[in-house]
């Protein structure tokens, strides 16, 4: 791995399945082993030989000694598909739209699936701050985890290394900060603070709204 060149995955696939079964085995196992030394498993009944140290050194070795199967088939309808699939999920709001009944009084009504009661369907109503909390992620959690070029510790190296032996153009600019939007508008003689589309002056303080009130929710049964 010296980035001295591009090396291209088959057409047919993007990893060789035997390759992807030996990476999958070998990440499976460290795991074992650092739970084992965490004294984090726990091996009951007949079980029990391997919890001892000769007994789970055994097991490692048979682990190792067998060829493991890694289930991989192309997409039916193409790779589109795929990440249209897994978009929904990696990029998918906590709460859609059509599930907001009603937004008054600093309260938020929304529908929901009481899966304590067998999945059926249901009503809260909760103060909009309350909402907006439990909407927003906690402050640290990562959604998508990178690997490889693409980690971030990687990536401001890695990335352009990539194009260079793709024969791709530079990665694109970052787009310029508000300051400096607001410096090229003025050179072209439209308000910074205007409208990007008429030019208008916009953000025009015109009243101040109290925060809300702390009041129980509106009975909506």
């Amino acid at each position: 791995m010296d980035a001295s060149r591009w090396i291209r995955s088959s057409p047919k696939s993007l990893v060789r399945v035997e390759r992807l079964a030996e990476v999958f085995r070998g990440t499976f196992i460290e795991g074992l082993k650092t739970h084992a030394a965490k004294a984090e498993l726990r091996f009951p009944g007949t079980l029990a030989p391997l919890g001892a140290p000769e007994g789970f050194s055994q097991l490692l070795d048979t682990l190792y000694a067998k060829d493991w199967v890694v289930y991989c088939k192309p997409p039916f309808a193409g790779p589109e598909t795929v990440l249209d699939y897994l978009a929904r999920y990696t990029h998918r709001v906590a709460i859609s739209n059509y599930r907001l009944l009603d937004a008054s009084d600093g309260y938020v009504r929304f529908s929901y699936r009481d899966r304590k009661n067998g999945d059926v369907p249901a009503t809260a109503t909760l103060p909009a701050h309350e909402l907006i909390r439990r909407f927003l992620l906690p402050s640290g959690l990562q959604r998508i985890r990178h690997y490889g070029f693409l980690a971030n510790r990687a990536k401001k190296k890695a990335l352009p290394r990539c194009r260079e032996l793709l024969g791709v153009p530079p990665t694109p600019a970052e787009p310029p900060s508000p300051a400096d939007r607001g410096a090229i508008l003025a050179r072209l003689g439209i308000e910074p603070t205007g409208c990007p589309r008429c030019h208008c002056p916009i953000l025009v303080p015109v009243a101040r709204l109290p925060p809300c009130l702390s009041r129980p929710p509106p009975d909506t049964s």
